[in-house]
């Protein structure tokens, strides 16, 4: 697989990154790494303490809970977005179904970044809490 740019709109597609300027993704996207991995390869492990997120550029995964698939995984998508906040255990485990292309953003890059960009933080938080209304309007209804 050749190396390309990841999609801005791949990031701006990430509820946490939302409310960033094209700039700020650019800053982000800087940040991480292109990795290529393995069909097979488990990429998080439900249990574990979580420290990067994970965009996938190209190929599939499936996210799995108590060893039972919840859903399929495609370019585009996202998982991991929780553990640049807080280094809490993974929710799931994540498996490569076929051979992939991700952007790594890890933590500690993450954390320079939002200590390096003015306003950086406020736009995370915005992006935060439209998810967090999301959820909520799904979950409840009133």
């Amino acid at each position: 697989m050749a190396k390309r740019p990841v999609p801005t709109e791949y990031l701006a597609g990430v509820h946490l990154f939302a409310s960033c300027s094209t700039r700020d993704l650019r800053q982000i996207m800087r940040a991480g790494d292109q990795v290529d991995v393995e069909a097979g390869r488990e990429l998080v492990t439900e249990g574990r303490v979580g420290r990067e997120f994970f965009l996938i550029i190209e190929g599939e995964a499936t996210v799995r809970r108590r060893n039972r698939i919840v859903v399929r995984l495609g370019p585009g998508d996202y998982f991991g977005e929780l553990a640049l906040l807080h280094r809490g255990p993974r929710s799931a485990t994540v498996v490569a179904e076929t051979a992939m292309r991700l952007f790594v953003l890890p933590q500690r890059e993450f954390g320079g970044l939002v200590e390096s960009l003015p306003g950086l933080a406020s736009k995370l938080l915005t992006g935060l809490a439209e998810r967090l209304r999301e959820v909520d309007a799904k979950t409840f209804t009133y």
